[in-house]
């Protein structure tokens, strides 16, 4: 997955340095070309393609998480104690 980006960085990197050398081409124009069509395109192609695993560790964050708390004994998930033994309010037990 990752040998287009490094490739696609490697061609911009080729025309970065074509303008920057060249007799009409100027440092600012070089570096407009690395930015604008390597960085920011590159940044959201790979946030784009890294979504599936973003999601599938915030599955298993959560899924780890459910399981610590049914490890703990907290039957509702609210992590406060169970009201079992109280009598509702002005009622004698």
């Amino acid at each position: 997955m990752h040998i287009v980006p490094i490739a696609w960085m490697f061609v911009v990197l080729l025309m970065t340095v074509a303008e920057a050398t060249s007799t009409q081409g100027t440092l600012l124009g070089a570096f407009f070309t690395f930015v604008l069509y390597g960085l920011l395109p590159l940044s959201i192609l790979m946030y784009v393609l890294g979504t599936p695993g973003r999601k599938r560790a915030r599955r298993r964050a959560e899924a780890a998480e459910q399981q610590a708390d049914s490890a703990r004994g907290d039957a509702d998930g609210s992590g406060h104690a169970a009201r079992a033994g109280h009598a509702p309010e002005g009622e004698e037990p």
